[in-house]
């Protein structure tokens, strides 16, 4: 069965997307596997988002019974009081506006389902509060992370940093809060790693070491419910091992389909993800990525931890194969749109097609803005290679980091041509 969903990073949508960048290694044995003493990796992955974040159109598959299907829960506070930036308000890139899944069929669920209460001491273990600044999509978002190592290390889903230009991460159970920067994101895994700040002697979660567990078994998924600020648990049941979720693109951001995911049937709501799903043990077996929405009883889904600790150990050894990206992606600070790109001619007598990247907006304090980029100007090249398209700038920055410069060419909407040499900045988490 399938069920549409969305993204919900709280962010005003625009039709414009800005254009960013997302910027191997030999097999070693993974990190989180190896003989003990595993220094500052222990236990439990506790995240936490805030507002659901969708995840359209899942659909079960894989294990002998099919599963419901689910919407995504992210995390994310929109900030009305955030200032706007010059241009269209919305990236594009990421949740395309507020959580449409349904708060009363989540609390109509708590009579089908047993109620989320606080979470103790050791369900709390290791989980942060995320909050993150989207400046370019003039919005903040909250969400949650699991510590695993005592210097800082922290996971959590892509969605939850999705955007952001700013990431402050708090550690639950002190209120202790750190600077985060990230190491490495996996947009179509969904999975993130932070470093705090000048983190030391955090404690870390408890994670699962036996990988045995069932249909039938009992869980416990912690989360900061609702974005509350405050960790909730939720019990329930392991329904299925071999999931499938599919999410379907909303504007400029594509479906993604996330594979052998552990399916549970607990009240999960809006601000569960990167949320820790615990065994009968307290252990973690899986990280809380979506829900179902609109349903009394909620299904929900989670990534199994040892698949996205694959994905940390591969960033960790700076390899960038498959979907994996490290660091900031480089960033230009326009809007491209879709429309005419008919220009005067030479003199101003006829009308020229002119191909490229037609901007629809261009960000305060930008490259684009100090190049003297406008709404209505066309892109037409990047270092002398031709651009058709707002897709192909896209790719063409992506061959850059920060701090490289660039050539642009474009012609304006007077139809004259104009180039100029702009340094890309850090763009927000792709």
């Amino acid at each position: 069965m399938t069920m549409d969903s969305d993204r919900t990073h709280d962010t005003q949508n625009a039709d414009a997307a800005p254009v960013t960048t997302a910027t191997g290694a030999a097999p070693r044995r993974s990190w989180y596997r190896r003989p003990l003493p595993l220094v500052g990796v222990a236990a439990c992955l506790v995240a936490v988002g805030t507002l659901a974040f969708g995840i359209p159109m899942a659909t079960a598959a894989g294990a002998a019974e099919s599963s419901s299907s689910a919407v995504a829960v992210a995390p994310v506070t929109p900030d009305a009081d955030a200032a706007a930036p010059s241009g269209p308000s919305d990236s594009g890139r990421g949740p395309s506006g507020p959580y449409t899944g349904s708060d009363t069929a989540n609390g109509a669920a708590a009579s089908a389902q047993e109620a989320a209460a606080t979470a103790s001491d050791d369900e709390s273990a290791g989980v942060v509060l995320i909050d993150t600044v989207m400046a370019y999509d003039d919005g903040s978002a909250a969400g949650t992370g699991m510590v695993l190592t005592a210097d800082g290390l922290v996971l959590t889903n892509n969605h939850v940093v999705e955007d952001a230009t700013e990431i402050t991460v708090t550690i639950a159970t002190t209120g202790e809060s750190y600077t985060a920067t990230l190491v490495g994101t996996d947009a179509e895994e969904d999975v993130a790693l932070l470093q705090l700040e000048g983190a030391s002697g955090l404690t870390t979660i408890e994670l699962d070491q036996d990988d045995t567990e069932a249909i039938g078994d009992e869980i416990t998924a912690v989360g900061n419910a609702e974005g509350g600020g405050v960790l909730m648990a939720a019990d329930g049941t392991i329904t299925d091992l071999e999931s499938t979720v599919t999410t379907a693109s909303q504007g400029s951001d594509s479906g993604e389909s996330l594979d052998g995911m552990i399916e549970i049937s607990a009240d999960v709501v809006s601000g569960d993800s990167g949320g820790a799903v615990l065994d009968a043990d307290g252990e973690v077996i899986g990280m809380t990525t979506a829900a179902s929405s609109g349903s009394i009883t909620i299904t929900a889904y989670a990534i199994p931890i040892e698949d996205a600790l694959a994905l940390v150990d591969q960033m960790l050894a700076g390899d960038e194969s498959g979907s994996v990206t490290l660091g900031y992606p480089a960033f230009l600070g326009v809007a491209v749109s879709q429309g005419t790109t008919n220009r005067p001619g030479p003199g101003g007598s006829t009308v020229q097609t002119v191909t490229g990247a037609l901007i629809g907006g261009v960000f305060e304090g930008t490259p684009a803005a100090e190049a003297g980029l406008q709404a209505g100007d066309v892109v037409t090249a990047v270092d002398g290679t031709a651009i058709a398209d707002g897709s192909a700038l896209s790719e063409a920055l992506d061959a850059y980091e920060p701090g490289d410069t660039v050539t642009l060419t474009w012609t304006g909407s007077d139809g004259t041509s104009r180039s100029a040499s702009v340094t890309l900045i850090e763009g927000p988490v792709g």
